[in-house]
């Protein structure tokens, strides 16, 4: 079994520095999140992250761009699979590093309205901003799961407070099974994807916005909702 670890930048994501993390194959942080642990293997973070809060060069791998836009196109573009950096880290993961697990620490993308928002104390609600591609979080997580299963990767939620994640709960060291949704809702939400032709081979979607309908992605969403929860539609078009 390989395992990869997703560290986010969540307030309780210092809980992590003293894990004995000997069972776990890579370490994959996501912007700041190379601050939490010395032993990170992967840092993972978009062209306009500062480059003051970049990790110390040569302290571990780092991936740009060049690397995880490709990643994001093989799995089917960032506009179906969505931007925040969480997602794009498990797509690149997924693609360069063919684990068979996939566990996940900080990456709840739930910000509060009072208080520390990130575990270096508050930042921005990357997935909160103005952005189509990002309607319902919930849904890229389930996208998600459904094309790790496809890899033979299941995806497991180490956190125990409110997350935007779906994936099944779990501790350090548990194991998962892959969870590749129901066939049927998974090939129609897939054909939804193909024939809303909002496809940005380069990721920089925002630079080809007439080319993407927002309802056909709302349509998109409930569609992959509804691959794990027959009842999921009409609750995401109510978050419209």
């Amino acid at each position: 079994m390989t395992t990869v670890l997703i560290l986010g930048s969540g307030p309780d994501v210092v809980k992590c520095r003293d894990w004995d993390l000997s069972g776990v194959d890579q370490i994959v942080a996501i912007n700041n999140a190379w601050r939490v642990r010395p032993d990170w293997t992967v840092s993972i973070f978009p062209d306009d992250f500062p480059e003051a809060r970049w990790p110390p060069n040569g302290a571990g791998r780092v991936v740009r761009s060049d690397e995880y836009v490709p990643a994001h196109t093989r799995f089917g573009g960032v506009v179906y699979a969505g931007g925040t950096m969480a997602l794009t880290a498990s797509y690149w993961a997924l693609d360069a590093l063919a684990p068979t697990q996939m566990v996940y620490f900080g990456c709840d993308m739930v910000y509060a309205e009072a208080g520390p928002t990130h575990f270096y104390g508050a930042g921005t609600a990357d997935p909160l901003r103005a952005d189509p591609t990002l309607q319902i979080l919930e849904a890229k997580a389930r996208r998600l799961q459904a094309m790790a299963a496809r890899e033979g990767c299941a995806l497991l939620n180490l956190s125990d407070g409110p997350s935007r994640l779906t994936f099944p709960r779990g501790g350090l060291g548990d194991v998962a099974t892959p969870e590749p949704g129901d066939a049927g809702a998974v090939r129609r939400a897939l054909g939804l994807e193909e024939a809303a032709r909002c496809f940005v081979a380069s990721g920089r979607y925002w630079e080809e916005a007439d080319r993407i309908d927002p309802a056909a992605l709302r349509e998109i969403d409930a569609a992959w909702l509804a691959a794990y929860d027959a009842e999921a539609p009409q609750a995401a078009m109510a978050l419209t």
